[in-house]
């Protein structure tokens, strides 16, 4: 980076001083060829009032002594005055330019070395020649002095770049290498690095990314030990008593056929129990990764719920009370097989944290607008804390203090829940009071019957 910064500075010094040189050189250059016109201009308007010899040498030695040269030349090029030399070649070109001048007329023109102003006139009645020059000589040393002064300020410009550059490059850069080398502690599993804000809006941002992703993935990590500690407590359990209870078929209850009839139905009820694990983590894996493509359809939400109430029906002889208020024939748009899921779950949970009156209350309202159907499941359990219930919807989250018998879900069901209802856009949400249970409600648009 601080080579970029030196490079780029370099490049931008070189390109002002090359503007600068063509610029004062034309600059100068202009300037000449007016001082020149100008004093040439001076002379003519001088000779045409007649001024005695005396006064054009002063005025003329004035003129050299700023750098400026005046002749006056017959028309074949010989000197009249002053009485200095002048080269042939010079008094030839300002023949031939005159040749093409009548009395009075002026030209100004650039020759090897001079920049000249020359002009015909009459002096000491007859026609003679005036001609101004300036040797480019004394502006190309000015441009050189100028050069040189340039090049100095370069020079101080360059190590001031520099050194800009490098204190710019090495603030800039001492974020990035701290954030490099805490990423590579992060990368190496230690996830208590803190990736630090930098003094760049955009290296922060970029701090401000990383903590965001080392805290998902510590988030991640946590999970997994989770969900490894959850299947291996629940599966080791009906893994044990499959086989403690198989045993006791082989040693035991082999020839006694109510008690093997016994033994093998806690095997089934075990196996059971196994499907239900394995198809839950089968699920949660599906609907996270979006694999479970949702297929929208109208149906009769009111016999749908009905049809899965009556599969619980099985609880009224363990004591369970199923109350229920649904409105007759409302329709919704949703994915059938999906919205069973949801139901099932969140029926189960009820059953699971219900208090010791084995109650669950089952709604099915539409709005007062018709266009919505609201579907409440409540417990009469103790309810969720208020600062648990963000935290429910979680995978393998269970509350602690709010069952009050042994629960058998995996802690998969609100979420596949919540994912089910987040892909189809439905509202869902959980109402809960310590002491007074759980309601927990998803919003259906309501549609006509096809």
């Amino acid at each position: 980076m601080f080579l970029y910064f030196c490079i780029l500075s370099v490049l931008l010094l070189l390109l002002v001083d090359m503007v600068f040189y063509i610029i004062v050189n034309a600059t100068l250059s202009r300037q000449t060829r007016d001082r020149v016109t100008r004093v040439g201009t001076e002379v003519v308007a001088l000779l045409e009032r007649r001024p005695d010899d005396k006064v054009l040498k002063q005025l003329f030695l004035r003129y050299q002594d700023e750098g400026i040269v005046v002749y006056i030349l017959s028309e074949d090029g010989a000197v009249v005055l002053p009485e200095i030399s002048i080269s042939e070649s010079r008094a030839e070109e300002a023949v031939e330019q005159a040749a093409t001048l009548s009395v009075g007329d002026d030209v100004a023109y650039r020759s090897e070395g001079f920049v000249n102003f020359c002009s015909k006139v009459t002096y000491n009645e007859s026609v003679n020649i005036i001609l101004v020059s300036c040797p480019l000589v004394v502006v190309r040393e000015i441009v050189t002095d100028l050069q040189v002064y340039l090049i100095l300020v370069s020079i101080i410009a360059l190590l001031l770049a520099f050194l800009i550059s490098y204190t710019i490059s090495q603030r800039l850069t001492r974020g990035l290498k701290n954030l490099s080398s805490t990423a590579v502690r992060f990368a190496h599993g230690d996830y208590s690095v803190e990736f630090a804000n930098a003094d760049y809006r955009e290296v922060a941002q970029l701090s401000d990314t990383l903590n965001f992703v080392r805290d998902e993935v510590k988030k991640s990590r946590d999970f997994q030990r989770e969900i490894l500690a959850n299947v291996t407590h629940d599966l080791k359990t009906p893994l044990t008593m499959i086989k403690a209870y198989a045993s006791m078929v082989q040693e035991i209850s082999g020839d006694n056929p109510e008690k093997r009839n016994q033994h093998l139905q806690v095997i089934i009820d075990e196996a059971d129990r196994l499907t239900g694990l394995v198809d839950d983590v089968l699920s949660v894996s599906k609907v996270n990764s979006n694999l479970g493509e949702i297929h929208f359809k109208v149906f009769n939400l009111t016999e749908f719920l009905y049809g899965i109430i009556n599969k619980f029906g099985y609880l009224q002889e363990s004591g369970y009370n199923l109350m229920v208020d649904i409105d007759p024939d409302l329709y919704t748009r949703a994915d059938e097989e999906k919205i069973e899921q949801v139901i099932y779950n969140l029926l189960g949970n009820a059953v699971s944290y219900t208090g010791e009156d084995k109650t669950v209350f089952i709604s099915l309202k539409t709005s007062m607008d018709g266009k919505r159907i609201k579907l409440s499941i409540r417990d009469t359990g103790k309810g969720i804390p208020k600062e648990e219930l963000p935290n429910i919807w979680d995978r393998y989250y269970r509350s602690e203090e709010s069952h009050t018998r042994p629960v058998k879900g995996t802690g998969l069901g609100l979420n596949i829940v919540k994912v089910i209802l987040e892909n189809h856009s439905f509202d869902y949400g959980v109402e809960s009071e310590k002491g007074k249970g759980s309601t927990f409600w998803v919003d259906f648009p309501s549609v006509p019957a096809e």
